[in-house]
């Protein structure tokens, strides 16, 4: 990408750029700012991109707003195109293309191609300037037809017309002689305006052209008149191009016949009032014409096909109720009439279902009753249940009865209830008749599948023939009422055999069969295959080998029951410990697989929810100096920079402005900071405050602030690689002032690009983790939650949770404003506000929104009963020395109550008046003895805070995993918890798409047609420049202090706190997740490979497959910055001029100052004696300069 400053090169927007294929011709272009290419530098060439062939051609640029393609001819292969558009792009110095519009093509063309004959060609755009060239019978360019002056017919040609035209095709062949056929003549040359086609017959009857059906030299659609004939002959069409002489007239092959149209038969013979009957008439020559129309009385009958012998239609619902009615048949002009007539009946109904029930799955049998059933064509039954309809088929048997098979309904949780669940609609579609689509009577019930167990260990059993085998399962009677079942059949090796059915298992007789045989169960459209039956057959034995096996049989009975007897006391309590055990782990084995199918389930499906949830969400970010100070000065709100200084005496202004004087000598201020970092007491903290008090005082002068900058870094650089610290340690931690001012610098510089560019993907992976992350629990006291990219912040057991719909009124709302929002019965009172606050205020920054301790939760039911809702109250339960947080499950809020946010303010609730604070206690407390169902609860009105008791503690999902409860012995209610880490990856593969679009952006040098940062191009190439000086050539040098320069000093910070950004609340789980995604982002940065085992930590585990990729994406984008043109001096501190120009007024120069005098005063005489060992500053006296501000100080104070 070329960079500039004011204005880059750009290819303008011209008209169409025509090239006729295989003519040498240049093309000359439109353009603004093109450079001229200097000594070294190639010239420039247009390249063209030919059904995948690339032409480059030189290019000539005449001056700075005009560039010509050399003469070059060009090619396309096949003449299946008249016209082929062309990319094409203009580089210069190998590989720079200049900017242009994208949709700018050039259009390739061939006269000769797809234009045949001289109508075609002559009907194509002027534009392309073809003519038909007579001599040689083809569509060419003017010099390419010899004598073109005789020869070549153009639309430059008075009164041009095309000869021989002929007709290839007509359409309809036959029609009624009573007229209004509309025909279709194709063919070729059949003039070039419908006012050439001056006679036109069809089988000697005239017929008039339709202009607007008229497709020029190609097609001509006319009107048949009225035969007089009374039994007209058929033939030719003839037609006339301007007059009839013999070389502009035409003739058909093909022959028009007319005929009359009958019909005498129709079936079915009868159909519903509300019509949709397929109606089909037979006759003779019904395809006649153009067109058909049957009307039912006076009812138009919908067409759907016809042919030579039937046409077929959909009855309207008649309008006089039903009886007979007349059949009436309109071909064209023509009336066929006849005694036929269609009967409307009664509409069917349904009388009742039997059973009125079937499984998810359908497809079981029904038979159904009700009248006027032998109207219905084709009859299906259909359900509706979450939005998606489903349709099955019936079989009418008579008149009253038909037999259904049940559809099935699509059902997407995990499982459904077993006593069934309703669905929305269930009905008939019996043709139109619209009152049977839903039934108002008893209500459909869908019940669960029927589920079955496995055969044996690995699906395999082994049986004796005719022995029974047993089938278990699930659900495999449904708890409907009556004493329908469900049809089951089981078919071994493709033989049935008899069963017996109850709730938990079917009992079947195999059959004499022998071998592995596959077990097959049939049931309502089902087909289970539980395994293969291995089925052995009893081999012949003697009766000595019988008597044998008989007493050693005995014998071994006798042994057995012997150990048994004499160990069974001992095993006793053995026995009863080792089912207690199986019982806990089969109980641990179905939790893990719950856990697993719910990670798998919610990977599936909140990828799509989370994204329609963050469609128009808009960006709140930060003015200018709220954002710099958040970075410069994290959490301190109210900096003395941003106010103004209170000078009270003229010499402490007087010699600030010398102390700015001096800061603006860069030998004094490079003194000045080297000697603050020689000193032991200048600390860490020290040394970022000095580097952002001192870009804040020169904000005014960016352009040498940045000189300082370089030359601090340049330093640092060489005191790395003399004290021999390995060269990628440069820059890695904020340990000098110069370190923290290129974080500061980039702040400055690369606002406008996180404003315009990045801002928007960084916000949407906030938006995206903040909302994933109260999807689930979140625990309000450790901040442990469901959802988590972060091991130490997931919630590592099993929470019950239901998601509730609550209908909001806002503050200052009235009945009738109200919003819904969507919380979780599990949350506290606080976390519901916040909920409650994000979903009214949405759009609106944080900062101008009420905050959720400001505001009561009016829990309203009715007119009167209002409930204030508290995380702590009288109502709280404390168990031990543990109080648990008041929840929406502990008040028993039900889904789609009614609450209200209000303003906290000095009510009944919390009066601070002991007497009627006692009185509405014991009024409460009598409530709670007297009372404790859930409609009692209803009626408590005021929600009284008595005082806490002390030594407490507070807990809300999970107790401190210190706690005693904690430890081991309840083995039957815990679950291993490293199983919960399969939520880490539900919740990355959830957040995938933003995290991917937030690298993308960053790691990329095109942004919405915007120029890359010309900040982030100076600065790496001022560490190519450095590494230049030193001979450091390891490419992985090069590549760790640009890592460390700007994704580790800007985009990490960044991304860890977007609350520098954007006017936003972070809570401690975002914060997790965000540091999860920022280590990620270091990683994606780093040379180094990293071995992961499964001993890693899991932040590192879960993005392993990714990081490679995203370090390709790095590499790519420091390789596409190094590649692009240097940026001068001169263009840099225009643009730095211009910065501070644009924000120099953001913070109080004199105040930064003031507070950066404080080190001078700390450091007084160790900054004088710097300045006199120093030969600069002892030729220009800074030491003396620097004594009057400091006694001008010390002065006025």
């Amino acid at each position: 990408m070329y960079l500039c400053f004011q204005a880059c090169p750009q290819i303008l927007q011209s008209t169409d750029i025509l090239v006729p294929a295989g003519i040498v011709r240049p093309i000359t272009l439109r353009a603004v700012n093109l450079p001229q290419p200097q000594s070294g530098q190639k010239n420039y060439e247009c390249v063209f991109s030919i059904q995948g062939k690339v032409q480059r051609i030189p290019a000539v640029r005449f001056n700075s707003s005009c560039i010509q393609c050399q003469n070059t001819s060009y090619w396309y292969e096949g003449n299946e195109m008249g016209a082929l558009p062309v990319d094409f792009s203009i580089v210069w110095d190998g590989d720079f293309p200049i900017d242009k519009p994208s949709t700018m093509r050039a259009l390739l063309y061939k006269c000769e191609a797809q234009r045949d004959s001289c109508g075609l060609c002559l009907k194509a755009d002027s534009k392309f300037e073809c003519g038909w060239c007579l001599a040689d019978k083809k569509c060419l360019l003017k010099q390419h037809c010899p004598s073109p002056e005789h020869n070549w017919m153009h639309h430059g040609r008075r009164s041009v017309r095309c000869n021989h035209p002929r007709i290839s095709k007509i359409q309809p062949s036959t029609g009624p002689k009573e007229g209004g056929t509309r025909v279709t003549i194709e063919g070729e040359n059949l003039g070039l305006q419908v006012k050439e086609i001056t006679h036109v017959r069809v089988a000697g009857v005239r017929c008039n052209p339709v202009a607007q059906e008229y497709i020029s030299a190609e097609r001509i659609v006319c009107d048949m008149e009225e035969s007089l004939m009374a039994s007209p002959p058929g033939g030719p069409v003839e037609l006339c191009i301007g007059d009839c002489s013999a070389e502009y007239r035409a003739q058909s092959s093909q022959t028009y016949s007319f005929v009359t149209p009958i019909f005498n038969r129709m079936r079915p013979e009868k159909g519903p009032v509300s019509g949709g009957t397929r109606l089909t008439i037979s006759g003779r020559n019904l395809d006649a014409g153009s067109a058909v129309t049957v009307f039912l009385a006076q009812e138009k009958c919908l067409f759907v096909r016809r042919a030579l012998r039937e046409i077929v239609c959909v009855t309207p619902a008649s309008t006089s109720g039903s009886g007979a009615s007349s059949i009436r048949l309109f071909i064209d002009r023509a009336e066929i009439n006849s005694d036929l007539r269609y009967v409307y009946t009664e509409d069917p109904t349904i009388t009742s279902i039997e059973p009125n029930w079937s499984i998810i799955n359908g497809s079981t049998s029904l038979t159904v009753t009700g009248t006027h059933l032998l109207t219905i064509q084709e009859p299906k039954v259909r359900a509706k249940y979450g939005g998606v309809e489903t349709t099955n088929v019936c079989t009418v048997v008579n008149d009253s009865t038909m037999t259904c098979l049940a559809p099935p309904i699509v059902y997407t949780k995990r499982q459904a209830p077993e006593l069934g669940l309703h669905p929305d609609e269930f009905g008939f579609i019996l043709d139109h008749v619209s009152s049977l689509l839903i039934l108002n009577g008893t209500p459909f019930t869908y019940y669960p599948n029927p589920t079955f167990d496995p055969l044996g260990n690995a699906g395999i059993l082994e049986v004796k023939p005719g022995s029974p085998i047993i089938l278990k399962g699930k659900n495999l009677i449904p708890p409907a009422p009556g004493n329908a079942r469900l049809n089951y059949s089981v078919m071994i090796g493709g033989t049935p055999c008899l069963l017996t059915v109850s709730e938990s298992q079917l009992l079947c007789d195999s059959p004499d069969l022998t071998g592995e045989q596959r077990v097959l169960i049939l049931v309502g459209g089902l087909e289970y295959s539980p395994g293969t039956l291995h089925i052995y057959s009893d081999s012949t034995l003697t009766l000595p080998a019988i008597i044998g096996i008989g007493a050693g049989g005995g014998v071994l009975l006798i042994a057995i029951i012997a150990v048994l007897i004499a160990y069974k006391r001992k095993t006793r309590d053995a026995d009863r410990t080792l089912k207690r055990l199986q019982l806990q782990m089969d109980n641990l084995e179905s939790r893990v697989a719950l856990e697993c199918k719910e990670a798998f389930a919610e990977l599936q499906t909140d990828i799509q929810e989370l994204t329609n949830d963050m469609d128009g969400v808009k960006i709140p970010f930060l003015e200018y100096r709220t954002y710099t100070m958040r970075v410069m000065f994290p959490g301190i709100e109210e900096h003395p920079v941003l106010k103004e200084l209170d000078v009270r005496a003229t010499n402490v202004e007087k010699a600030l402005r010398l102390f700015s004087q001096l800061l603006h000598n860069k030998m004094f201020l490079l003194t000045f900071i080297h000697t603050l970092e020689a000193q032991r007491s200048f600390s860490m903290r020290d040394r970022g405050n000095v580097a952002s008090l001192l870009m804040a005082a020169l904000q005014g002068r960016m352009e040498y602030a940045t000189v300082v900058l370089k030359q601090l870094l340049a330093d640092l650089i060489e005191k790395n690689l003399e004290n021999r610290n390995h060269p990628k340690l440069l820059l890695r931690r904020t340990e000098s002032v110069a370190e923290k001012m290129l974080t500061n610098w980039f702040t400055f510089l690369l606002h406008r690009f996180l404003k315009e560019c990045a801002g928007e993907p960084l916000f949407m992976l906030y938006c995206a983790i903040k909302q994933q992350m109260e999807k689930g629990p979140i625990d309000a006291i450790t901040g442990e939650a469901r959802y988590s990219l972060s091991e130490d912040k997931l919630i590592r057991q099993q929470i019950d949770y239901k998601q509730l719909t609550l209908m909001c009124i806002p503050p200052e709302g009235e009945a009738g404003t109200e919003v819904p929002v969507k919380v979780l019965n599990c949350d506290t009172v606080t976390q519901v506000k916040d909920k409650l606050l994000d979903a009214v205020y949405k759009g609106i920054p944080y900062s101008q929104r009420p905050q959720a301790d400001d505001m009561d939760l009016e829990w309203r039911q009715g007119r009167l009963t209002r409930i204030i809702l508290q995380d702590e109250d009288v109502t709280t339960k404390i168990e031990s020395d543990w109080k648990r947080l008041n929840t929406l499950a502990h008040y028993q809020v039900t889904d789609g109550s009614v609450v209200a946010l209000v303003q906290k303010q000095v009510s009944a609730y919390n009066i601070a008046n002991s007497f009627t604070f006692t009185r509405s206690l014991s009024r409460y407390e009598s409530l709670l003895r007297t009372s404790s169902s859930p409609d009692s609860l209803r009626s408590r009105a005021p929600m009284i805070t008595p005082d806490q008791e002390t030594g407490t503690k507070l807990w809300h999902l999970v107790k401190n995993h210190e706690h005693a409860d904690q430890r081991e012995g309840d083995r039957g209610s815990k679950m291993v918890s490293e199983i919960y880490l399969t939520r880490l990856l539900a919740t990355k593969g959830t957040l995938q798409k933003f995290v991917d679009d937030l690298f993308e952006t960053v790691f990329s040098t095109a942004h919405r047609g915007s120029a890359l940062p010309l900040a982030i191009k100076y600065m790496f190439d001022f560490l190519d420049e450095q590494a230049d000086k030193r001979q450091i050539s390891d490419p992985d040098v090069r590549h760790t202090w640009k890592s460390n320069c700007l994704p580790l000093r800007f985009w990490v910070n960044v991304i860890k706190n977007p609350q520098f950004v954007f006017d936003i609340h972070k809570s401690s789980i975002t914060d997790a997740c965000l540091s999860v995604v920022a280590q990620t982002f270091m990683d994606s940065c780093s040379t180094s490979e990293h071995r992961l085992g499964k001993d890693s930590p899991s932040n590192k585990l879960l993005y392993a497959k990714d990081i490679p990729n995203y370090k390709s994406w790095v590499e790519r984008y420091y390789r596409d910055i190094s590649k692009m043109p240097s940026i001068s001096d001169q263009d840099m501190d225009a643009y730095l001029v211009e910065q501070s120009r644009l924000h120099g007024s953001e913070f109080n120069t004199l105040s930064a100052l003031n507070e950066l005098y404080f080190y001078i005063n700390k450091y007084k005489e160790e900054i004088l004696t710097a300045l006199d060992r120093d030969g600069y500053c002892r030729k220009h006296k800074l030491r003396h300069k620097l004594e009057q501000a400091i006694n001008l100080m010390s002065g006025s104070s």
